[in-house]
């Protein structure tokens, strides 16, 4: 790996902004390799080197993977000029300025979201080619018509508004009444609104929705709305095998 400026790698791993750390640099609280670097422009080596702030490593990872439940409220993006964002979570983690989310949630959806900084994992768990499975709880209006739920995992269903065929998806029913439903419907597509479009074509419209799973983890049920924590390495590797990434 290339060399970097020490204030832009300790910038980016998230002690604060450049001014705020080449004041740290002044106060002689980084050290690389045990020596004490003042100077904001000292060029290291990530993977090689050494680096420490008040005696703590900052380790040096190639990529960061995080599980994110998503509350209601945020917009999935990484910025955006009026509304409150996923990445308002991570301002404080490392390399926050190189994170971004995996695919979206509506703001009105809650549940799981992977954080990344890994271009192609997010592209492959996104992409339609390698039809990664999302699983959804969610409460509908009325009461769910379950003759119908063996056709929909067979062949999908048309969606008139949208002139377009679904892949084959799966609905299981939890409970039901006459006024509402609760199910997991699983989908192996990423349009825009699946779910919704689904259950008000079927005549169950969502009142509430959140994500479970994505492929083959789920969401970790100790984490709050808006809480989050790193993917364990057998997280990782189960959804890298699940879309054929080394």
């Amino acid at each position: 790996m290339k060399k970097v400026r020490i204030d832009k790698f300790l910038s980016n791993f998230g002690l604060g902004s450049r001014k705020e750390v080449r004041k740290y640099l002044k106060q002689e609280r980084i050290t690389v390799n045990d020596e004490v670097v003042k100077n904001p422009s000292f060029h290291i080596n990530p993977e090689t080197d050494t680096v420490k702030f008040d005696d703590e490593i900052l380790s040096y990872k190639e990529d960061f993977y995080y599980m994110f439940n998503k509350p209601q409220g945020y917009i999935t993006a990484t910025k955006d000029a009026s509304m409150p964002t996923v990445m308002d979570f991570f301002q404080d983690v490392p390399f926050h300025s190189k994170l971004f989310p995996v695919g979206r949630l509506d703001i009105d959806t809650e549940g799981l979201l992977f954080i990344t900084t890994d271009g192609q994992f997010a592209h492959r768990l996104t992409h339609p080619k390698w039809e990664v499975e999302k699983e959804y709880y969610a409460v509908v209006k009325g009461s769910i018509k379950e003759e119908n739920l063996d056709r929909f995992k067979e062949k999908g269903i048309y969606l008139k508004k949208d002139k377009y065929q679904t892949k084959p998806f799966e609905i299981k029913v939890l409970s039901k009444s006459s006024d509402k439903s609760e199910i997991n419907i699983t989908v192996k597509e990423g349009k825009y609104h699946i779910v919704k479009k689904i259950m008000e074509e079927i005549g169950n419209p969502v009142l509430y929705l959140k994500r479970v799973r994505i492929g083959p983890v789920k969401l970790d049920e100790r984490l709050s709305p808006g809480e989050f924590r790193e993917l364990t390495e057998e997280e990782i590797r189960k959804l890298k095998q699940a879309i054929k990434l080394p």
